[in-house]
């Protein structure tokens, strides 16, 4: 069956059914999985990497930060592309640029030949999300959208977790180079179902190419995220003072330029919506929260345990199988009861889940480990996926195509942020128990309670979290949405959907 030739408007028909977005969803997941599988995959197999191309740890360290700035880069740049091109073509040479990069990645014959290669992988990834989770909001019929947006939210927390688990079995039975040939067979399934089954989703007249923000927006976001990743080895270092301030310059100019364009790459009037806003800085709480434990615990049992990246990857599977079961019925009760009672639960779980880390130590368990996890999981499951609709509902409807690239790049930065602040608070908390022990000092054991301070400190910002989620409140259609000039008359099916 040949892809139809009718465009499907913005706002689903009352006819379209669940059952019909199935196979939209399912290229769309796979092709999510696959990007997000691609940022932990490689975290693991960094010896081995640096071992078969002989060279240093810093520069094969360039395969994760090359492609985490490239990611950031292309970004903010997925709105306008999908309104000048369509959403499903540009998904889908996404998707396909991102396979060739991991096939190039797979044969690459020196460390430099796969950063560049990385580069291109994250090129292709980082629109991917953004575009997915965007076409996926415009067909949802608005009475079930918490239920798709949901089946959607399990491969971003799915992929996570399993990434070092595939990682660390691949290494283990073949080699490196399987970690990204895998991403072949699974790039042409993306393609196959996405060209069959992704309908052509109606484009708005195309506005002129913001040209100060599309070379704005790359340097300030790469920079940030690149200064941020530095900070987490030495926040005074040239190289992190150099991107943050040039990230830091970059933003403040971007920003004043978008406010004034009548057509920005980035719409940030949309922050005009206190909903919205709420709905934004509770999504960077839980992100905070979640680096808690995905970054922290396999650091964790893998060098102060003694784990492998196998054992700490089953370790942790707990959290994503949490996730699983519980995102599926946030998203139902989403439907019926709005975010801010999933996101008041979901956040109370992850804090108390978190607080039960912080008093990890040197004798703690597997199972000690797996039942906070597991909570973290259950927490996600339910908070997550509700703020991330509760802040796409909380935008102008015309405007998705804009917000979900300004909410994942906002949360790219806020991500690094969390992964150089919270390795920075690791590295002092050590050093302080180190001082406080003296003469008795143990690396280990100061290193195990640095740690405990992260967990604790992450169950504290989650627990402002359930402060904040009592201010979310289920957005209100009116006939007009106008925001400093951002104005949305909605259309009689959405409004038919309330």
């Amino acid at each position: 069956m040949s892809t139809p030739s009718t465009a499907v408007p913005e706002g689903t028909p009352p006819e379209f059914s669940i059952k019909a977005l199935i196979m939209p969803l399912m290229a769309v997941i796979i092709g999510m999985i696959m990007v997000i599988l691609d940022s932990t995959v490689v975290n693991v197999a960094i010896p081995n990497l640096q071992e078969y191309f002989d060279t240093s740890l810093k520069t094969i360290q360039w395969t994760i930060t090359g492609y985490t700035l490239s990611l950031a880069a292309v970004i903010p740049l997925a709105g306008w592309l999908t309104d000048k091109f369509g959403a499903k073509q540009v998904f889908l040479i996404t998707i396909a640029l991102f396979t060739l990069g991991s096939v190039l990645c797979a044969v690459a014959q020196t460390s430099e030949q796969l950063v560049l290669f990385r580069i291109i992988q994250g090129l292709g990834g980082g629109m991917v999300s953004p575009i997915g989770m965007a076409m996926i909001f415009k067909l949802s019929p608005p009475d079930k959208r918490g239920s798709v947006m949901a089946m959607l939210g399990v491969p971003m927390l799915l992929a996570p977790a399993a990434g070092p688990i595939l990682s660390g079995w691949l290494i283990g039975i073949a080699s490196w180079h399987w970690i990204f040939l895998i991403n072949l067979p699974i790039g042409i399934a993306a393609l196959l179902v996405g060209i069959k089954y992704l309908p052509v989703i109606e484009r708005h007249k195309t506005p002129a190419l913001d040209i100060l923000g599309m070379i704005l927006a790359p340097i300030a976001f790469s920079m940030l995220a690149f200064g941020m990743s530095e900070g987490g080895v030495d926040w005074t270092s040239t190289r992190t003072l150099t991107g943050l301030i040039v990230g830091g310059v970059a933003l403040i100019i971007f920003i004043f330029v978008e406010l004034r364009q009548k057509q920005p790459l980035l719409e940030l009037r949309v922050f005009g919506s206190s909903d919205f806003t709420r709905g934004v800085f509770l999504s960077w709480i839980s992100q905070i929260s979640l680096m808690g434990s995905i970054l922290m615990v396999p650091l964790f049992l893998q060098t102060l345990l003694g784990y492998t990246a196998l054992e700490s990857g089953l370790t942790t599977l707990p959290m994503a199988l949490g996730s699983c079961i519980f995102m599926p019925i946030g998203g139902r009760l989403f439907d019926k009861i709005g975010a801010r009672p999933l996101a008041f639960i979901g956040l109370i779980v992850i804090s108390t889940a978190l607080f039960l880390l912080s008093q990890v130590d040197l004798n703690s368990t597997r199972m000690t480990m797996m039942l906070p996890l597991s909570m973290m999981g259950a927490g996600m499951g339910l908070s997550m996926m509700a703020i991330n609709t509760h802040v796409l509902n909380s935008a102008p409807r015309r405007l998705v195509s804009r917000v979900t690239p300004l909410t994942t790049a906002t949360q790219q930065v806020v991500m690094s942020f969390a992964i150089a602040g919270l390795t920075g608070y690791l590295t002092s908390r050590t050093t302080h128990h180190m001082a406080e022990a003296g003469a008795n000092a143990n690396l280990a054991q100061s290193s195990a309670a640095g740690f405990g301070d992260i967990f604790f400190l992450t169950a504290c910002i989650a627990a402002f979290g359930v402060l904040v989620s009592l201010t979310l409140r289920k957005p209100k259609l009116r006939e007009e949405l106008e925001w400093d000039g951002v104005s949305e008359k909605p259309d009689a099916k959405m409004m038919m959907g309330h």
